[in-house]
């Protein structure tokens, strides 16, 4: 072990100490304290992210591990780790003052992992952009590594910036206050009246559909109105607003809607990632069609 060349032995190693250092400083520190990194620290983060990136590329041909870095056998464990800590977060419940398993996105062995998954991919993109041989055999993997770097790092910095509080409207009240996560009151830049309270019910009076026409009143002069549907909210000013409750001792005839509201700043980058994997995809599927004709 530990021979030139470095195997999936390795790899799995590496993955298992980030876990063990991970779960170190969850102990010792706590959860990753992501309101740290708001803007623009997580800007400042960012940008020397990419220089490391950048000089572990440089220094590759000097230290073995930075080369190794671009092998499949340290992506493949790696992915390993990634994909089993994934899944332990869909089968348990989150919660944002959760612990542990309670709030993976706060959890440093999770941070960890996908951060080691994020340096892997900036290093094997700078070697493939230095390596080109044609568009057509480099344009898919370009696509797709760059767009699950995108997606990875901004998903992860643009968390400190999200935003996410509920405001209770009433019928002929105007109300520019939310409450954060933490119970906290917040004055919002808009301002949202309830105008009228919609429900349809089955044959049993259960709820079967649930909206809320409300008015918009922003500090930039835009008056709104529009109705929100559980599934369908309306985005204003960077803000997303959704239909979350009701009175639900008065049902069709309550007088008070409770929306949430949510800002994510980064969330067009992830989605720009998303859609080079996606065309990426695509380009493998088409080239790879062409091949076989």
């Amino acid at each position: 072990m530990w021979t030139k060349p470095w195997t999936f032995k390795e790899g799995f190693l590496i993955g298992g100490g980030l876990i063990f250092a991970g779960l170190m400083l969850e102990l010792s520190v706590g959860p990753v304290a992501w309101e740290a990194f708001a803007w623009p620290a997580n800007g400042f983060v960012l940008a020397g992210f990419l220089a490391i990136i950048a000089l572990l590329f440089l220094l590759r041909k000097k230290i073995y591990a930075f080369q190794w870095m671009t092998t499949y056998t340290a992506a493949i464990p790696a992915m390993v780790y990634a994909v089993a800590l994934t899944i332990i977060m869909g089968l348990t419940r989150q919660q944002v003052n959760g612990t542990w398993l309670n709030n993976m996105l706060s959890f440093w062995p999770f941070v960890l992992i996908y951060v080691y998954i994020a340096v892997i991919l900036g290093v094997v993109i700078l070697r493939r952009l230095t390596h080109l041989h044609s568009w057509k055999r480099d344009v898919s993997f370009l696509l797709n590594h760059l767009g699950l770097f995108l997606a990875i790092t901004t998903a992860t910095l643009g968390n400190a910036d999200m935003q996410r509080v509920k405001m209770i409207t009433a019928i002929g009240e105007p109300e520019w206050r939310a409450l954060t996560q933490d119970g906290a009151v917040k004055e919002m830049p808009l301002a949202i009246e309830l105008k009228r309270f919609i429900m349809d019910t089955y044959d049993d009076g259960s709820p079967k559909r649930f909206a809320s026409e409300i008015q918009i009143l922003t500090k930039t002069g835009k008056n709104i109105e529009t109705i929100v549907d559980v599934n369908k909210p309306y985005e204003v000013d960077g803000w997303k607003i959704y239909q979350y409750g009701y009175d639900t001792q008065m049902g069709s005839q309550s007088r008070i809607s409770i929306l949430e509201l949510v800002r994510d700043p980064w969330l067009p980058l992830v989605y720009a990632g998303i859609y080079m994997m996606l065309a990426g995809a695509v380009c493998m599927f088409v080239i790879g069609g062409r091949k076989r004709a």
